[in-house]
């Protein structure tokens, strides 16, 4: 006998039944959560996107549910999530909270990719055609609100996406930071919806594209801490993305050209514009996001991993 469409396997009663849609841009996973499909996490009251973050950072039962999605056996290391929520204001299609394997961060570009196309394709806002044949989108983001441009052929979304970002500045350029293990290296920092501390490989003594992954990681993971510990960022308008994010390895070919460079980014474990009174610009960010399936996830009381596990 054929199992009903809607059949679950047998659960917790009292346990959380999320469904989930799965997608990916460039390969790099997002599984996510439409609004309403988070209990706890609604914006009631008019809360901000940032604040719901800040609940979502403090909240144990909002943090195991984060680790149900994002750790093993549901997901890896390296699975990045979304946790939709109506925008109060109702200017945008959604709030978007982006989760990792460690915590939430403020900005995903991969992450906008995909829920330009979602939030059209599950009718989160009503397409608006542009004379290109693109339909805006925004999402409201914990760093601000971002501008996706999708194709909508009057149907469905088209893979290629583009989106304006918030405005990004340099904070500070040449700011020397001993690394252990490393000596002292100089960093640049810079924000573009989170601060990180970008630096030429080379400058460890590695090289991007042909040095070992673990090799990389681990270097750029010292100067993150490094940096922490040595320099204290401000945002000039947003309190809370006073952090360093995360380090950017490049291959030094730093001045503007046609040609391609390469870089590597280590998070978690040419408009005018201004920041306060930082000189900033409005980056345009462009890439192919696809769908991958859809997914319902529930839990045992009796499973000693229904929250999650990670291996190092």
């Amino acid at each position: 006998m054929a199992a009903r469409a809607d059949w679950l396997p047998p659960r917790a009663p009292d346990g959380p039944v999320i469904r989930t849609v799965e997608m990916h841009a460039g390969g790099e996973p997002l599984r996510v959560v439409l609004p309403g499909g988070v209990p706890g996490l609604e914006p009631e009251g008019g809360l901000s996107v940032l604040a719901l973050r800040r609940r979502l950072l403090a909240s144990p039962e909002l943090d195991r549910l984060r680790r149900l999605l994002m750790h093993e056996p549901r997901g890896h290391r390296d699975m990045y999530g979304a946790l939709l929520v109506r925008d109060a204001s109702l200017e945008a299609a959604a709030g978007a909270l982006f989760v990792h394997n460690e915590g939430a961060s403020s900005m995903c570009g991969h992450a906008v990719l995909c829920l330009g196309r979602l939030a059209l394709d599950y009718g989160l806002c009503p397409p608006r055609p542009t004379g290109s044949g693109e339909a805006p989108v925004i999402l409201r983001c914990p760093c601000g609100p971002v501008v996706a441009m999708v194709p909508w052929d009057g149907q469905r979304s088209g893979s290629r996406v583009r989106f304006h970002s918030v405005p990004a500045f340099v904070s500070v350029t040449n700011l020397p930071v001993d690394v252990p293990g490393y000596g002292k290296v100089m960093v640049d920092v810079a924000y573009g919806g989170a601060f990180y501390a970008f630096l030429s490989a080379e400058t460890l003594n590695l090289d991007v594209c042909s040095s070992k992954l673990r090799d990389l990681v681990d270097a750029a993971s010292a100067v993150t801490e490094a940096v922490k510990a040595q320099f204290k960022v401000c945002h000039p308008l947003i309190e809370d993305m006073n952090f360093i994010y995360g380090t950017i390895l490049t291959d030094g070919k730093d001045a503007f050209s046609d040609e391609p460079t390469s870089n590597i980014c280590v998070f978690a474990d040419a408009q005018e514009a201004k920041c306060g009174d930082h000189k900033a610009v409005i980056v345009e960010v462009s890439g192919e996001s696809f769908y991958t399936g859809t997914s319902t996830f529930t839990i045992e009381e009796n499973d000693p991993l229904k929250y999650g596990f990670l291996l190092k």
